[in-house]
């Protein structure tokens, strides 16, 4: 952990955090709200909404079972959306009921060589780079860049330790204290921070607008920018 084998192997089953644009959230959305400290309704509001149109191409990295997917898909209704997972994730997403707006790409690297270059307005993911270490997260995103149009935007959610520290381990977070003594390649939440996330990003070659949003207390958020 958390090499790609780990990781292809992990999420098999479907990681779904319910509707996460539902004014009044579902049990298993409080429960994921609670422990990183977020409004994912806002989360969307904020980090999303505002870089995508009804026409955008959007990227997705790992959806799981689709939570934040079908959020996405609302609001594109001219536009498609590309999930890329380690995963089959058809039958959770099922893009036959979105008339050719919704391709899903089963993939076993991060290189991102079937998505078609500068052809996206939008990469997003959420619980994705939390999982990754430093030459994972640098990997996908300078492998991403390619493939999205001049001044396009991207964001994701990823680990930040200090915020971790202030946040609480353990019961609160459900991320285990012992991890704080353990190498990154024994745990599941390798080290990150906001600058070393901000210094990936840059030398992927992405513009840093804000290295974090502030939108979760227990990870960070980062907001990004392919040259114009």
């Amino acid at each position: 952990m958390p090499r790609i084998e780990w990781l292809r192997r992990e999420f098999s089953y479907g990681y779904d955090s319910g509707n996460v644009l539902s004014l009044f959230p579902g049990r298993r959305r409080r429960h994921e709200q609670k422990i990183c400290g977020a409004s994912y309704r806002e989360v969307f509001a904020r980090a999303v909404r505002p870089y995508i149109r009804r026409d955008s191409s959007v990227m997705e990295l790992g959806p799981g079972a689709g939570s934040w997917s079908r959020a996405i898909l609302r609001h594109i209704p001219e536009g498609t959306l590309t999930t890329v997972d380690f995963q089959n994730v058809e039958e959770w997403l099922q893009p036959g009921k979105y008339g050719g707006r919704l391709e899903c790409l089963q993939v076993s690297d991060n290189t991102f060589s079937c998505v078609k270059d500068g052809s996206m307005d939008f990469f997003w993911s959420f619980g994705v780079l939390c999982h990754n270490n430093a030459t994972h997260i640098r990997e996908i995103l300078a492998n991403a860049l390619p493939k999205m149009k001049p001044g396009a935007h991207s964001a994701h959610q990823y680990a930040d330790w200090k915020k971790l520290d202030a946040f609480g381990w353990g019961d609160r977070s459900t991320i285990p204290a012992d991890f704080k003594d353990k190498p990154d390649d024994e745990i599941w939440w390798p080290r990150n921070s906001v600058e070393t996330m901000a210094d990936i990003a840059s030398e992927a070659g992405w513009e840093v607008l804000e290295p974090d949003m502030g939108l979760i207390q227990r990870d960070g958020l980062i907001l990004l920018r392919a040259p114009a």
